[in-house]
């Protein structure tokens, strides 16, 4: 039995075979190409080729992917999306999209409407659903709109409208229609849910070109019979219909497969990760062996959200980092790279452009290319090129530490010959074998996850019963998600009482993992 495991970066697609206890069988790099797919075709056939195993007995296949967030980023392949707010007329001050920025207003049309219906914050209605108010709206968007958001004024507490909501856009557009509701996406606070949830429904499409193009790409290898899954940004996987319903976990998931393969590759459960691409440098923290969650509303595409999001910083260093000196002789490295085009751009492979890799090569820490091709190099520059290095790692890793002692720090990506022997603030480095495919290692060897939250007020309902309310709910999230019920655990719960509520209310948020069905 083996799993195939695919993880798409900046400047290389990975590719890994793992057997059945988990040990790598073969692992190969191929440049990413532009348009995604013919990189992951490339991989996987160089993988199959070259590991010579029965293909038949390939019995899972997973996708750590991009196409998410360069949708998002890049403004393209996003599907018009309608957006009806739950909540007229006490929301009308601040519409939807507000703050957005214009061009992606107008790549998904800009479409809303604000109508009757949602709750207060302490579940009381603050309106009824109209039925003919909805229905009059859905018929004027026909053909309008690809997808559609529906949020809900504190749907976090309760969230029985928007589903309604969902029904009525189902029996008017069919069951396939894409409908992304709030309360399964995003957090409390209206505007950063109600963006989360806009984005989600914009990536319908391209979720949808991207795991058809996967389970063609497996398909064309002969490999028919394989599970198929998807990365999601909490070191964890999600089945491909889930997936379709909540494309936005698949944002950040390439950094979380890193420190999910470093935890695994180094057996390490609770350390700080560095993983160096071709392009950025990722920082994450392991706690208990999955990624530390941020805690802070994250910016995606310059659009403010809440959904559930690692806790990385990311800088433009990497191996591909373009080196260069100014007219006063100030060095500075990146942050933009010559990313996959590094095996013709880089002295060491003939190019004309300096990056990182030649500076690593000089110094000896790196045995790639040509050696002779930097032998002119001077190696006091060299060293200064790599005190600046230091200092960018240095500042990054000082931003992630919640403490000032020196961290032990766990290094990975194809990039990390670049890094530095020593770096002040860090105690010691770990470099682990197979640390260049941790990514594609990190996707193969996920867990299933299942995360539900909602605002409980104790007063009412007990804590007791409240904390098994959420984690059933979390359970059916695992399985929807592909987890096997009988393997499902509790790994977290998270509470945070809401001030000033006269009632006990509080955020209740669990989280469960899972094996593979």
């Amino acid at each position: 039995m083996y799993r195939i495991g695919i993880d798409v970066g900046g400047t290389n697609t990975d590719a890994i075979l793992l057997d059945e206890h988990n040990q790598l069988l073969h692992a190969v790099k191929s440049p990413t190409s532009l348009d995604i797919g013919s990189g992951i075709e490339a991989s996987l056939r160089s993988l199959l080729a070259e590991a010579g195993i029965d293909k038949t007995l390939i019995t899972h296949a997973m996708l750590g992917t991009t196409q998410c967030t360069n949708a998002i980023v890049e403004r393209k392949k996003l599907a018009k999306v309608g957006v009806i707010r739950l909540g007229y007329p006490a929301t009308a001050s601040v519409p939807p999209y507000t703050a957005w920025p214009q061009d992606m207003m107008e790549v998904l049309s800009g479409r809303y409407a604000l109508v009757q219906g949602g709750y207060e914050y302490d579940g009381q209605v603050l309106g009824e659903i109209n039925e003919a108010e909805i229905t009059a709206l859905l018929k004027e968007w026909q053909d309008q709109v690809e997808a559609i958001a529906v949020i809900g004024v504190f749907s976090s507490i309760k969230n029985d409208q928007e589903l309604q909501v969902r029904d009525f856009i189902h029996n008017a557009y069919g069951e396939g229609f894409p409908v992304s509701c709030s309360s399964l996406i995003g957090s409390v606070g209206l505007i950063e849910r109600e963006n989360a949830t806009i984005l989600n429904a914009a990536l319908c499409k391209v979720i949808k070109t991207t795991t058809e193009g996967f389970v063609h790409a497996l398909a064309e290898e002969g490999i028919t019979s394989a599970q198929v899954f998807l990365c999601q940004n909490d070191g964890t996987l999600m089945s491909i219909d889930y997936a379709k319903q909540f494309p936005i976990l698949t944002i950040a998931c390439g950094p979380t497969n890193s420190i999910r393969g470093a935890s695994y590759l180094a057996q390490i459960k609770d350390t700080m990760v560095l993983d160096v691409g071709g392009t950025t440098s990722d920082i994450g923290v392991l706690q208990d062996g999955f990624p530390r969650e941020s805690s802070v509303a994250v910016e995606v595409g310059d659009i403010r959200t809440n959904f559930r999001m690692p806790d990385i910083i990311s800088v433009g260093l990497g191996g591909g980092s373009i080196v260069r000196v100014n007219e006063s002789g100030k060095i500075t490295v990146g942050p933009d790279s010559v990313g996959y085009r590094i095996g013709e751009e880089a002295l060491v492979f003939g190019g004309k452009t300096l990056t990182t890799t030649d500076i690593a090569v000089r110094l000896g820490l790196a045995d790639v290319g040509n050696p002779s091709l930097v032998a002119h190099l001077e190696e006091d520059f060299a060293r200064s090129v790599q005190a600046e290095i230091s200092l960018i790692l240095e500042q990054a890793i000082d931003k992630m530490k919640t403490s000032s002692d020196d961290v032990r720090l766990v290094l990975v990506g194809g990039g990390s010959i670049i890094v530095p022997d020593n770096i002040r603030g860090v105690a010691s480095m770990i470099k682990v074998p197979n640390g260049g495919v941790a990514n594609a290692i990190g996707a193969s060897i996920a867990q299933i996850s299942g995360q539900y939250e909602q605002i409980y007020i104790y007063s009412r309902e007990p804590r007791e019963s409240s904390l098994q309310d959420a984690r059933e709910k979390a359970v059916k999230q695992a399985v929807l998600a592909g987890a096997a019920e009988d393997t499902i655990e509790l790994v977290e719960v998270e509470e945070t009482p809401l001030a000033y509520h006269p009632e006990n209310a509080t955020r209740l948020r669990v989280k469960v993992v899972g094996q593979m069905r």
